[in-house]
């Protein structure tokens, strides 16, 4: 009997896990929808379940004020932990209030690694955002070839902000520096096939 146990248990986490995920989208389309009081009601307990993506819908609910007094303070609660267990938009949220200083100081070296977090999964906004702080040329971060590699992936990704900050960066750039960023796009572009996939 004791060596069915653990299937059975597999078995149970299955369920489980798919009633949390049924669960979580009925609350993302009451929230599409505006019913934010239903999203709240569903994502409240799962949230505090440790399901990332209803931290990540608590932390949309605060960080708005849909249905809620927006809090700065819960909005970071929430995206943090979501962020902490790799939920790329939530990595980006997190990462726009670091660069706003909303609700925490202000912080592009925070907003920096948190973009970079997100844009590795395929965050086209994110790798914009890391594009821009690349390319300024007055900041210690300036890297012209990291530049126009996540603008030249935003870009790829079908990002409409990329095309117009993509071209101003390659005016800047030796053909040398564009050849490198190249080569960086077409490593990142092998590992994520999926994510390009998706686009097409």
């Amino acid at each position: 009997m004791r060596c069915f146990q653990p299937a059975i248990f597999a078995v149970m986490l299955l369920f489980i896990s798919t009633a949390v995920a049924d669960d979580s989208e009925k609350a993302r389309m009451a929230f599409q929808s505006g019913d934010y009081e239903t999203a709240l009601a569903i994502w409240q307990p799962l949230a505090e379940g440790g399901h990332a993506d209803s931290q990540f819908g608590l932390g949309q609910l605060y960080g708005n004020g849909f249905g809620v007094s927006m809090d700065d303070a819960l909005a970071i609660k929430w995206y943090s932990l979501a962020a902490g267990q790799g939920h790329a938009q939530a990595q980006f949220n997190l990462a726009v209030m670091h660069q706003n200083g909303w609700g925490l100081p202000q912080s592009d070296t925070e907003a920096m690694k948190l973009y970079a977090l997100a844009a590795e999964q395929g965050i086209s906004a994110a790798m914009v955002a890391l594009g821009r702080y690349y390319s300024m040329d007055f900041l210690d971060s300036y890297d012209p070839v990291l530049a126009h590699k996540w603008l030249k992936l935003a870009y790829l990704l079908h990002d409409t902000d990329a095309g117009p900050k993509l071209d101003a960066i390659e005016g800047k750039m030796s053909a040398e520096q564009i050849a490198a960023s190249e080569s960086e796009v077409a490593a990142w572009s092998r590992q994520h096939e999926s994510l390009l996939a998706k686009q097409d």
